[in-house]
């Protein structure tokens, strides 16, 4: 099974595949959605056995929340450790290292007999697990440029994007009917099917590279020197900002609408779980629209757009004119521009490298993870009993990704004069 080509650049126009290479195209695409879906997998699924786990260790709440914290710290670092080994062992032999972590800490976390050990544990789930967003993304980058890398990354939106629909729910079942400790053993299993597709299916996309030292000051250099392309600068900034806009939503949105506007959690559920649906349409029409149009060109109308819907509800709520359906109409066009935004940026800042595809990749995944926590900390520390923190963030963060490109494009323009 040889690697899959990948499309022409010319006029970015796909050409059909013979029926094998589709084969292979899609089942290469299906493995790196999966290695995609891991992470989230890993927060959704969980979450509905809370109450549970801080009644059989003895605890409550917010200690069992630090469990998400440690992961959290686990998924951002954990990145900058693979990206170099990525690109001096190829994806391969990093990606089967990692998803074995993952599995020897979920079956961890199963057994767990404190609140501490289960905290830990989870930290070596996120160490492991993060190998599967930088891999992914690396191999698209390996296979695709331009707009096919991110029709291709729209596409792994799809497949992760069932996540927060999915999970939540089979979390839930299995915490109210085994226990939550099932939870974890699931996910083992998950993720070790998940690695035996990957090593039957997925090719090698990039080989080992023996010119790539991983002294810990040729290691910092590489990172650093990253920061010296401007193009991925500004993209990875892009997407960074859109998550962090996107974790706004989600850390502010169970308190306003049900504490807020007094919906209930099913309800909630429901609105959270059409989001997410939204966010994954949005994706596959940014598929058809890269035919017609660039991704930056994409990315310039679709943060503006946003940008817009948080300023409505920012003024709206100053006004006093802004009712509870107004913001749930407005963070459902904000929620599905994340769908188009992010598979842009991340394709353009990763469009330059080739050699180091694997570091840009880990760099940009730690960026958007620490960015999301920030603002979700900041929704957090602002809180003032209404929907303000969370809709000031949510514009503020859409703000900066609208100067970073209008400002780049200004430069752009002045220099070509």
């Amino acid at each position: 099974m040889g690697r899959i080509a990948p499309c022409p650049k010319k006029n970015n126009q796909r050409m059909k595949r013979p029926a094998t290479e589709r084969r292979q195209y899609h089942t290469t695409i299906f493995v790196l959605g999966a290695l995609s879906a891991i992470g989230p997998f890993s927060v959704d699924m969980y979450l509905p056995g809370f109450p549970a786990i801080a009644r059989d260790l003895g605890t409550d709440i917010s200690h069992v929340a630090l469990s998400l914290t440690s992961y959290f710290i686990g998924i951002s670092m954990g990145q900058i450790i693979y990206g170099p080994l990525m690109d001096r062992f190829g994806r391969r032999r990093p990606l089967m290292l990692g998803l074995s972590v993952y599995i020897a800490a979920a079956l961890g976390c199963a057994f767990s007999p404190s609140i501490s050990f289960l905290i830990t544990m989870r930290l070596f789930l996120a160490l492991g697990g993060c190998v599967g967003i930088a891999g992914a993304r690396a191999v698209v980058r390996d296979l695709f440029s331009g707009n096919e890398a991110a029709r291709v990354l729209s596409t792994l939106v799809l497949i992760f994007g069932v996540s927060p629909i999915v999970a939540p729910t089979v979390g839930g079942i299995l915490a109210s009917t085994l226990g939550w400790r099932f939870i974890f053993l699931i996910l083992a299993i998950i993720v070790a099917f998940v690695l035996c597709v990957m090593i039957r299916f997925l090719e090698e996309s990039k080989g080992a590279d023996t010119s790539i030292s991983l002294h810990p000051k040729n290691v910092i250099r590489g990172y650093i020197n990253l920061f010296r392309e401007p193009e991925f600068i500004k993209y990875a900034c892009v997407t960074s900002t859109g998550v962090a806009g996107f974790f706004s939503y989600i850390s502010g949105s169970p308190f306003v609408y049900m504490s807020l506007f007094g919906f209930t959690a099913t309800q909630f559920g429901w609105m959270y779980g059409v989001n997410a649906i939204g966010l994954v349409a949005a994706s596959q029409i940014n598929r058809r629209w890269l035919r017609v149009m660039s991704g930056h060109e994409i990315l310039l109308i679709v943060v503006a757009a946003q940008f817009c819907a948080a300023m409505t509800m920012v003024a709206g709520s100053f006004a006093g004119v802004l009712n509870s359906m107004g913001v749930i109409a407005l963070v459902f066009f904000f929620v599905c521009g994340h769908g188009l935004v992010n598979p842009n940026a991340m394709a353009l800042a990763m469009e330059p490298f080739t050699k180091n595809a694997g570091s840009a990749a880990a760099m940009m995944g730690c960026m958007q993870m620490v960015s999301g926590a920030i603002a979700s900390g900041l929704v957090s520390y602002l809180h003032n009993g209404t929907t303000m923190p969370m809709i000031w963030m949510m514009a503020g963060c859409s703000g900066v990704g609208l100067m970073i490109l209008g400002g780049t494009a200004l430069l752009r323009n002045r220099r070509s004069r």
